[in-house]
Parts: C-alpha cells; sequence; structure tokens
C-alpha cells in the first residue's frame, strides 16, 4: 500500500493562491490514479479533483472548476492540487488517496490510501 503526505496547507486571503503538494512512498505511482478530497468544518468529505494514472485525463468538482488544477510528477512521485482564486468556502482539510487503477472517480469508497490531510483557510 502506498503512503501518502501532503503538505503546503496555510493560511490564504480569498483571491489568491495555494499550491498543495502529496508526496507518496512505498510504491510507485505510475499504476495509480490520484485523487484530492476536502473535508469542511462540520461537513463530510466531498470530491476535489482526480488525476488518471498518466496523466492524461482529469475531473473535477463543478465548484472548483477553473479554478483548480490536479497535476503529478511521476518520475517524483508526487502529486499536486494548484488552487487559483481560492474563496471562504474553500476552507477545509484537504486530503490525497490513491486508487490503484487506470480509471480516476469521484467517489470517497473508490480509493484505498489516504494522506493525514493539510489544512486550508481562506479568509475573507
Amino acid at each position: 500500500q502506498v503512503q501518502l503526505v501532503e503538505s503546503g496547507g496555510g493560511l490564504v486571503q480569498a483571491g489568491g493562491s495555494l499550491r498543495l503538494p502529496c508526496a507518496a512512498s512505498g510504491q510507485t505511482l505510475r499504476t495509480y490514479c490520484m485523487g484530492w478530497f476536502r473535508q469542511p468544518p462540520g461537513k463530510e468529505r466531498e470530491f476535489v479533483a482526480a488525476i488518471s494514472n498518466g496523466g492524461t485525463r482529469t475531473l473535477y468538482a463543478d465548484s472548483v472548476k477553473g479554478r483548480f488544477t490536479i497535476s503529478r510528477d511521476n518520475a517524483k512521485n508526487t502529486t499536486y492540487l494548484q488552487m487559483n482564486s481560492v474563496k471562504a468556502e474553500d476552507t477545509a482539510v484537504y486530503y490525497c488517496a490513491a486508487r490503484p487503477s487506470i480509471i480516476p472517480l469521484t467517489t470517497v469508497n473508490g480509493y484505498n490510501s489516504w494522506g493525514q490531510g493539510t489544512q486550508v483557510t481562506v479568509s475573507s
């Protein structure tokens, strides 16, 4: 099973940008689809973005489409979430997840490896 560690979270002003890396160890990511999820305060975990193992296919939640970009560098075993034009409603704990498949999914249950999460707080 792959181990995942997110970083890059913090406090950012509305309209600003943040980049979240997710570093993997234990397995090569070349055979894994990667996803980003978030859990706002008092709410359930929700899908943000996903990318296929080769990086050719990406999926986004409607709420972040056009503002967030998911990417990956398999040589560095790292996945990224670039967050632009952030809003107060983007405040959440952000989690990286891995799925041993070539097909990315948008459901929490579709991923079997998770990081510990990184807090993102957007001030308005």
